[in-house]
């Protein structure tokens, strides 16, 4: 179900790309000369916020993953003067095979942005239906119920540069919605599953806005060290490295560049590399290791209105459990976004994608897709 990939991005950009909700971990106040400044927000402009809430629809619809829809709601605040924008929310999805995903989470910046705090919960019934699951041909349906969490601690240690530990964990107990998807299940290998990681993230942030922005770029490199002494099921390691840059030209208009890699070292099947696209399922495609790249132009009609045009592709490579029809696995699309706080920058993006086959998906949420 596309609410597995809700949680699933929620968890993720969690653990790999800092933040939560499709929102990203922001930028701050510059300590070295040399680094691009940032505006840093008055307590005037703290007393201007019209309303401190935030409410936002989600929907999402697959051929392959049926329908989901809910909404996030939260809660808005400047802890100081030089402080980032943090958010508390909570957020609900019911989906069209009666599964259904809640969560909590936090993005927190004080201490004049010099300590960064971000969280998150999410628990679910999950009812998965794959025509083709992993590429092995064979029909799946599951019933899995799922909990999971994850937070990371970041300290600026010098101009846009932070860096922090970071831990997650997740319980995700699956079964098969008969005998014979229990057989597909004990054949590819996929079985319930448990895992604790800590790790480490080193983080640049020059960008001018956390939510919407314009210029600067973005680099996470982090890694998750996943080990059976800590209450997992198995032990492994994870890595990735996440750039994204942002270029302002004409009015208002907006480039940015994405390059993300994931790699895993002997990760069970359930955890190795996925597909990090909009139009393709978090999961359904996996190997040892990804990298994609994604091209976007966001487009600005005025202060309230714009849109995005989108392409890009992943690579799955290594050696994996069961030989993938396909190793590329292409993207293209664009929708439209209405900005729902200004002062904030919070927007809400419909978007349309289209992969590979029948991989396609549209999307309603809070936030740009990265």
């Amino acid at each position: 179900m596309q609410v597995v990939t809700q949680l699933a991005r929620i968890v993720f950009v969690i653990i790999a790309c800092g933040g939560p909700a499709n929102a990203q971990t922001p930028s701050a106040p510059v300590e070295n000369p040399a680094a691009t400044p940032i505006p840093i927000v008055s307590k005037t402009q703290q007393r201007e916020i019209k309303s401190p809430w935030l409410l936002a629809p989600l929907f999402s619809s697959n051929p392959k993953l049926g329908a989901a829809g809910g909404a996030i709601a939260g809660y808005m605040r400047y802890f100081d003067a030089e402080s980032r924008l943090s958010v508390f929310g909570v957020m609900y999805q019911y989906t069209s095979t009666h599964s259904q995903i809640a969560g909590v989470f936090a993005r927190t910046s004080f201490g004049a942005d010099h300590h960064r705090i971000v969280g998150i919960g999410a628990f679910g019934n999950v009812k998965n239906d794959y025509d083709d699951y992993l590429g092995t041909g064979q029909p799946l349906k599951t019933d899995s119920a799922l909990a999971a969490g994850a937070a990371r601690y970041l300290y600026r240690f010098w101009g846009n540069w932070l860096a922090g530990p970071q831990a997650n964990a997740l319980n995700y107990q699956v079964a098969g919605a008969t005998p014979e998807d229990d057989l597909v299940l004990e054949t590819i290998g996929v079985r319930d599953f448990n895992s604790v990681a800590i790790g480490a993230s080193v983080m640049h942030d020059s960008r001018d806005n956390e939510d919407m922005p314009t210029k600067g770029w973005f680099l996470n490199v982090n890694n998750l060290a996943y080990r059976e002494g800590l209450g997992g099921s198995a032990s492994y390691d994870a890595y990735r490295a996440d750039l994204r840059v942002f270029w302002p030209h004409g009015r208002g208009h907006v480039l940015a560049v994405r390059q993300f890699n994931w790699f895993t070292t002997e990760a069970p099947t359930a955890a190795q590399s996925s597909v990090i696209l909009r139009g393709y399922k978090l999961g359904q495609y996996l190997a040892p290791n990804m990298s994609s790249l994604e091209v976007e132009e966001r487009i600005s009609f005025n202060k309230r209105w714009g849109a995005t045009l989108f392409t890009g592709f992943a690579g799955l490579y290594g050696n994996t459990t069961v030989p993938l029809d396909r190793t590329i696995y292409p993207t293209v699309g664009g929708g439209v976004h209405f900005v729902l706080k200004p002062k904030e920058r919070m927007i809400v993006n419909a978007e349309f994608a289209q992969g590979t086959s029948d991989n396609r998906g549209f999307y309603v949420k809070l936030g740009y897709a990265w």
